[in-house]
This record gives C-alpha cells, structure tokens and sequence, in this order.
C-alpha cells in the first residue's frame, strides 16, 4: 500500500513540474533591448572589415555618441573595396564613388 501511494506521489510531483515547465516556455519573446538593436545595426554596418579595422569602427559606432567618426581616408578605402565588390569600372565607377565619398557615415 505504501509503495502504491508512493507512486502515486512521485506521478503527481512529475505531472505537476511537467506542468510548469510547459507554463514558462510559451512566455512572449521579449523585444530586443536599445542596446542590442544598436549592436545589430553595427554589426550590419561594419560588413566585411577584420581585426583592428573592425573593432575600431565597431568601437565607435556602438559608442554613446551614438556613431563611428569615419576620415575621409576610411571612407575612400570603403567605397574602393565596395567597388571592387560590385566590379565596377569607367563611367560606372566614378558615378558610383562620387555617390559614395558624398554620403554622411552612418
């Protein structure tokens, strides 16, 4: 009799923890924090850059001014590698760099 009620105890225990297990994952994802959306949109922005590149522009972009401050010799050398990227020559690449150098850093 008393293993019987054990059992039956031991069922209930697991029933109700099962229970509450199911209760805690249907909660609503939370909505990214303000920080983790300006990571997102860093990340984004910084693209292909590597090593000290990278962690110098993502340094500045997720810092409290809220942007990267980009020299006009990083810009050159982001508007050169995105026309390479998109293997532009002639007319095609002077319009493109124009647009390009003339464009505010995000």
């Amino acid at each position: 009799m008393k293993k019987i009620l054990s059992l039956i105890a031991l069922g209930a225990c697991l029933s109700f923890g099962a229970a509450q297990a199911q209760d805690k994952g249907a909660a609503p994802a939370k909505a990214p924090t303000a920080q983790q959306g300006k990571m997102a949109t860093c990340n984004k922005d910084a693209g292909e850059k590597k090593g000290d590149d990278r962690k110098a522009f993502m340094k500045g972009c997720l810092s409290a001014d809220g942007g990267a401050k980009v020299t006009q010799q990083e810009k050159m050398k982001i508007c050169n590698a995105d026309a390479k990227t998109k293997a532009l020559a002639g007319d095609a690449r002077k319009a493109f760099m124009k647009t390009c150098l003339s464009n505010k850093p995000a």
